[in-house]
């Protein structure tokens, strides 16, 4: 590295991965050493480059798919992959001793001619006919790194940002690592790179894409330039938008509509996956879910993306519009298109009959609203799924973020794969005004109709079933009949007194069944992440010259937390507030006070109130004298 210029990276060099890393070094005390997997990446306290701990789930579970991905690609070439830690744990399982299996693997290696020797890829080896993988937008080259460090059977790593300052650390821990024979930084627009690379030679195998906010404007370089069949993993982290709060945004983002609902996290990523076909339905590309996650602030997709004409066309019966009550919730799928069978084999496609409602809701009598297009197919690959969680379960000490991983894996096998969204206890409960019914009681009950019911890993207490909206409030009917609501209080334009107004056809049984409770519950798995640290979530945009992370950005965050609640007040200023208000018993005009009443007042001594009672007796104010300093409780009489 001696004799190199201090100057700048080259752009021109470094989107030929040949820049080498300059010299130039910031002082150690500005910059930060983190530790996460089998890499170690530095990085400068100010806010110049992007990293989030709060990630690292991300990272493993990425780095865990790939894995797998590798190891069916490189299986149909007969290269077999060594993951560190598998060797291990599979002799604990084998029942053979190891000098029998020493023996075993001799024999078998001295009978094989030397061209029949199996082929092999382990970790920080370049494979030549192993996964070339493309980080678009890689800051510190965190993700990279680890890629080259714990994922056997790679060819190369391409890391690349735009950002030069990004580039030059990129250089430095990559060398940290010894990394440069597989990690190759570059310095270019993720968009203007992959758009050269949209020949089937030069495609990449692995594109993975998580940028500070919305991915929209990458996927349509993306899907051409990922190879037939490759694995394309996106993140997005603009989770207010594809959750309702802007859903003309979303629409002018990923083309689709988004609903304030309580299945807001899997709409969202149905509505990604939705905007991943339609973009390479434009090339005559479509895509095939392995594995969608919501996770804390983000959702996370995992693709693989095919060529095909004839598949393409049956693109449009995968998708399906959502009509949702305003007033209980109920929801209803329009697909857009159909596909039947015709003679011959054949598969005949045109566009579907609706809507499946009508103009109000047929439960409440409230009007509907309409989201999506929203992807209606099943969003894993359950198949690819358990060749996942049977790897991490079979060698945990991989990553950090194991259990985890164990605990949201096995909830996805659990969930239907051919119903989408869902509903959620207290959505249902709260909508008639009644108390909530336990998980299992509700569960049952779905069982005990002949329903199928799962959980959903989006939501700790989702409730996906199959069974019609008619039947699920039915359900709810009868629970209320074992709880009962005052109906006195319910107005007659409300959806609780429209549905409880209707006597249920199914009669529920709530008897707990064992099959009620699913595995994963009953093995205690960490299925639902609680918070991992303080002020969490969405780190700032990495800004040039950005300031460092000291305890003025830490109190700002904390003043961000509950921006939109009200701020707590000062027990004096609150009493003085709530003075304002009168009682329950003055509005009824009962209260002793009369006109002097006030919502807060202190309670009237016996003497007082006799004297009060009696006809000559002068009116006189029960306040606190202003600076006593003795705030009375709210609501005493």
């Amino acid at each position: 590295m001696e004799g190199q210029p201090q100057g700048p990276p080259n752009p021109a060099g470094m989107e030929n991965g040949t820049e080498p890393c300059g010299e130039e070094r910031a002082s150690e005390a500005q910059e930060t050493t983190v530790t996460e997997g089998a890499a170690k990446i530095a990085f400068p306290s100010a806010n110049e480059v992007f990293y989030n701990p709060v990630q690292e789930f991300n990272r493993d579970l990425t780095c865990a798919v790939i894995t797998e991905f590798a190891r069916i690609q490189l299986g149909a070439k007969g290269i077999q992959i060594k993951v560190p830690g598998e060797k291990d744990v599979q002799k604990v399982v084998v029942d053979l001793s190891e000098q029998e299996e020493e023996k075993a693997e001799l024999k078998k290696g001295a009978n094989l001619a030397p061209g029949d020797q199996p082929r092999t890829a382990a970790v920080g080896e370049i494979c030549e006919e192993g996964l070339r993988v493309l980080e678009g937008l890689a800051a510190s080259g965190l993700r990279s790194i680890r890629f080259a460090r714990e994922v056997p059977g790679l060819q190369s790593v391409v890391a690349n940002d735009a950002s030069a300052r990004a580039v030059d650390l990129m250089c430095r821990n990559v060398q940290l690592n010894a990394v440069a024979h597989l990690v190759h930084p570059r310095q270019a627009d993720a968009r203007m790179l992959m758009y050269q690379h949209q020949r089937a030679s030069e495609r990449f195998d692995v594109i993975d894409l998580d940028p500070y906010g919305s991915p929209a404007p990458f996927l349509d370089a993306a899907v051409q330039a990922v190879s037939e069949g490759g694995l394309l993993c996106v993140t997005c982290t603009d989770m207010a938008v594809l959750a309702g709060n802007s859903g003309e945004t979303c629409y002018s983002k990923y083309g689709a509509m988004a609903l304030k609902s309580r299945a807001c996290h899997e709409m969202a990523l149905r509505i990604v996956l939705h905007s991943l076909d339609l973009r390479a339905n434009c090339y005559q590309r479509f895509v095939v879910p392995l594995l969608s996650v919501s996770a804390d602030f983000y959702v996370r997709v995992f693709v693989r993306v095919f060529t095909g004409q004839a598949k393409v066309k049956a693109s449009a019966s995968k998708q399906a519009l959502v009509f949702q009550c305003v007033g209980c919730g109920t929801f209803h799928l329009q697909r857009l298109g159909k596909a039947s069978g015709a003679s011959g084999g054949r598969v005949k496609f045109s566009a579907a009959c609706g809507p499946p409602i009508g103009p109000d809701c047929e439960h409440c009598g409230q009007r509907h609203q309409l989201g999506g297009p929203l992807w209606a197919e099943p969003i894993h690959d359950l198949d690819f799924v358990g060749r996942v969680l049977q790897a991490v379960s079979t060698n945990p000490g991989r990553f950090h973020t194991s259990e985890r991983i164990q605990g949201v894996l096995s909830v996805i096998t659990e969930e239907l794969p051919d119903v989408p969204l869902y509903y959620t206890l207290d959505q249902l409960s709260s909508t008639i005004r009644c108390s909530t019914p336990s998980l299992l009681q509700l569960r049952s009950a779905l069982l005990h109709a002949g329903f199928r019911v799962s959980l959903s890993h989006a939501c700790k207490n989702a409730v996906k079933t199959d069974a019609p909206s008619s039947a699920l409030w039915d359900i709810m009917r009868c629970w209320e009949k074992e709880c009962p609501v005052k109906r006195e209080r319910l107005s007659e334009a409300s959806p609780a007194f429209r549905i409880l107004s209707v006597e249920p056809r199914l009669q529920a049984n709530f008897a707990v069944r064992d099959d009620a409770n699913p595995s994963s519950r009953q093995r205690g798995l960490k299925r639902f992440q609680a918070n991992p640290e303080a002020n969490w979530g969405p780190r700032p945009r990495a800004r040039p010259g950005g300031k460092a992370a000291g305890e003025a950005m830490e109190e700002r965050r904390r003043l961000h937390q509950n921006k939109r609640k009200e701020p707590a007040e000062d027990p004096v200023q609150r009493a003085a507030r709530l003075k304002t208000f009168p009682c329950k018993r003055f509005k009824e005009g009962t209260c002793q006070r009369g006109d002097q009443c006030c919502y807060s007042h202190s309670p009237p001594a016996p003497e007082d109130t006799a004297a009060a009672a009696s006809p000559d007796h002068p009116k006189t104010s029960y306040q606190n004298p202003p600076g006593s300093g003795v705030a009375a409780g709210p609501g005493v009489d």
